[in-house]
């Protein structure tokens, strides 16, 4: 399984210049790859993100967080999200998370169950 080049750049666009809030991915079995599907705004919020998921199918996210601490300090996390529709896909979406390594990206994974 192959992650296309447009991924690693969104991803780095969303880490260093903040420029997204959100990015979605699927697996495009024809091509046999990862690709973007979506990409959300800055201003889009968490609900513009659950809500751009599918109801029955998988996908992996990336979710830029802002919080603020328990000191008032303004922080930001990434989670990287595994959205899993069926069990039966978990082996597809868990082998293809170790091409994408969370490490690599420096990020929190989170898997969602539906």
């Amino acid at each position: 399984m192959a992650v296309n080049d447009d991924c690693r750049l969104r991803f780095l666009e969303l880490k260093a210049k903040r420029t997204h809030r959100f990015i979605v991915f699927k697996i495009e079995e024809k091509q046999k790859q990862v690709v973007v599907e979506k990409v959300g705004e800055p201003t889009e919020s968490y609900d513009d993100f659950a809500a751009s998921l599918p109801a029955d199918e998988c996908r992996y996210c990336v979710y830029d967080f802002d919080f603020v601490t328990a000191e008032n300090c303004q922080k930001s996390n990434i989670y990287i999200y595994i959205y899993i529709y069926i069990y039966i896909y978990i082996y597809i979406y868990s082998v293809t998370l170790l091409i994408l390594d969370c490490k690599y990206y420096d990020a929190h994974c989170v898997c969602e169950f539906i």
